[in-house]
């Protein structure tokens, strides 16, 4: 597999892996999540893709299929009243293609942008895991992350 940031010719496949992971959050959550729909326009994926400051990272086979990705973004905290000024990457989304689920594919994914965060001078890598997929989260705890903070809830 190699990784490589995503480009325009990447858009179906970005598309296929979206509403994969839409899917899994909808199931786990349908009373948040649609079913059947897109995070993104086409439109604004490409905007995205030319973005430097919200890089998407792809892992490919040989024939260029996008086999996993990693979007994310350059979060900072200069200027801030009370957060010390760190320059952060938050991924915002990580998804394996369900075919290709436990061989590693998010591991390398996860490594690798964990090593360009350190190459731009990053403190620490974050993200955001939903409740409802138990999966997710034992995949991230087994990369080594830890909770820094919880979001709660009270539906009425």
């Amino acid at each position: 597999m190699k990784i490589r940031r995503a480009q325009k010719k990447d858009l179906d496949g970005l598309n296929r892996l979206l509403y994969q992971v839409l899917m899994v959050h909808h199931n786990g959550r349908p009373d948040l999540f649609k079913a059947d729909c897109k995070k993104y326009t086409d439109e604004e994926l490409y905007a995205i893709i030319a973005d430097d400051a919200r890089p998407i990272f792809v892992g490919v086979d040989d024939a260029e299929q996008v086999l996993g990705y990693a979007f994310c973004m350059f979060v900072s905290h200069e200027g801030d009243n009370v957060l010390t000024p760190i320059k952060s990457l938050y991924i915002d989304d990580l998804c394996v293609d369900e075919t290709r689920r436990g061989e590693h594919v998010g591991s390398e994914i996860y490594h690798y942008v964990c090593e360009f965060a350190k190459q731009q001078g990053c403190y620490n890598v974050t993200l955001n895991v939903w409740e409802c997929n138990p999966s997710a989260r034992r995949f991230y705890e087994a990369m080594g992350l830890v909770p820094y903070k919880t979001g709660m809830e009270v539906i009425l």
